[in-house]
């Protein structure tokens, strides 16, 4: 009987040893709980969310034939309005949505700076080093044009004088990326995808600088993206030096 009782409590130490060398061990990274974590955390800085695309293979999930932009695009074409801050509704969409990437309302609480990847690397470098304060920044990966640097900032408002008030119109908007390879501010009326998001041909967006940081005075960073982006023209002949400004009335 005592010899028994032994082996079952050597059993019992045996499983509590290797279930305490389990524990210790690094565990693996739960890709859902992180993603949830990265959108709750925009949400939380009071950036508008809303369900948008994700890739279908080289495809897009929407039922559109050729879809001009694939997984960058809102779900619902009520979108502004279906754009929220609640952790409820967004924990809900994350976790009843696990493939689909998010987009996130501008022109309410924040703009978007979008410049071309290699442009907005060097005034990224330029700003840093001059001890700007820099807000978030999101790199979305893609070929040639579609390579980009996101700079969020703090957005313009409307003012007292309406006419200095920049509505976004459509040379703002992500599927219009051809016409305006240049420096497009996303303002009121537009969108861009937050990370972490899945693009075709395994590329993605993802945070440079994450929302930890402050939104800027988007006017505190134009210079150094004009001046990036006007360089990167001069050495890219096939690229026009654009600059989407959101329109006036």
């Amino acid at each position: 009987m005592g010899s028994e009782s032994g082996r079952v409590k050597r059993g019992e130490q045996s499983r509590i040893s290797q279930w305490l060398r389990l524990r210790s061990k690094p565990q693996p990274e739960d890709p859902g709980r992180e993603r949830e974590a990265l959108l709750l955390a925009v949400a939380a800085a009071g950036l508008p969310l809303a369900p948008a695309a994700h890739p279908a293979g080289y495809r897009c999930s929407c039922d559109r034939i050729g879809c001009p932009t694939p997984a960058r695009h809102p779900v619902s074409f009520a979108w502004q309005t279906q754009s929220t801050t609640d952790r409820a509704q967004v924990e809900r969409w994350a976790r009843n949505q696990p493939q689909a990437n998010f987009i996130t309302a501008t022109g309410m609480v924040h703009d978007v700076l979008d410049v071309p990847l290699e442009a907005g690397r060097s005034a990224l470098e330029r700003l840093l080093a001059a001890g700007v304060e820099v807000g978030p920044v999101a790199e979305s990966a893609g070929r040639g044009d579609q390579a980009r640097m996101l700079f969020f900032t703090a957005t313009r408002g409307t003012p007292e004088d309406e006419d200095e008030w920049w509505p976004c119109a459509l040379d703002c908007h992500p599927e219009t990326m051809d016409e305006h390879p240049g420096l497009r501010w996303h303002c009121r009326g537009s969108y861009v995808l937050v990370p972490p998001a899945a693009l075709p041909g395994d590329h993605a967006v993802s945070w440079v600088r994450g929302m930890e940081h402050a939104l800027p005075d988007p006017l505190t960073l134009l210079e150094a993206l004009t001046d990036a982006c006007a360089v990167y023209a001069d050495s890219t002949p096939h690229t026009p030096a654009t600059v989407a400004w959101p329109l006036g009335h």
